[in-house]
């Protein structure tokens, strides 16, 4: 087909032209959505980091006791507990905080938690099986358990009689 046989375009309006306006006000209410949405999303991210105050109380009580220091070198650095414990969660064996919470009301968690290290258990915390660590010495153990008892949150002194 020749040029010859299609018409010319008809020249467009303004009219045709024109693309519909949106107001300011809707790109203006979007920035304004994402802006409080970040925001948002920032303060839960910062409230998910912060450590609870149980969690600092105990890390002051620590740094502040050579013998806490030296058990809790112990267990995170020392030994192969990090194998099997982390701090909160219960992974293979249960988190460390766990622990102390467990114990807390025992007068005996000191001497019980170490001869638990040394000897191994069964049972304690379901079928999970706690093996055996013979090679620490007892004065280690009860580091190690002193250590993990500074872990449990402060409970307020039981009232007295009156």
């Amino acid at each position: 087909m020749s040029d010859s046989q299609h018409p010319d375009p008809q020249p467009s309006t303004d009219a045709d032209n024109d693309t519909p306006r949106r107001s300011r006000w809707l790109g203006v209410l979007i920035v304004a959505f994402a802006l409080v949405v970040g925001l948002g999303m920032f303060n839960i991210g910062r409230l998910i980091i912060r450590p609870k105050p149980e969690v600092t109380a105990a890390d002051r009580l620590i740094e502040a006791s050579p013998q806490l220091q030296k058990g809790r070198d112990l267990v995170t650095r020392s030994s192969d507990c990090m194998r099997c414990h982390t701090m909160e969660l219960d992974v293979v064996g249960p988190g460390f905080r766990n622990i102390a919470k467990r114990y807390a009301g025992r007068d005996d968690a000191v001497p019980y938690l170490a001869r638990k290290i040394r000897e191994g258990s069964v049972g304690e915390w379901g079928r999970i099986v706690m093996p055996r660590h013979p090679q620490i010495t007892q004065e280690q153990a009860e580091l190690m358990a002193g250590w993990l008892m500074a872990l449990s949150p402060a409970t307020p002194p039981a009232a007295s009689a009156p």
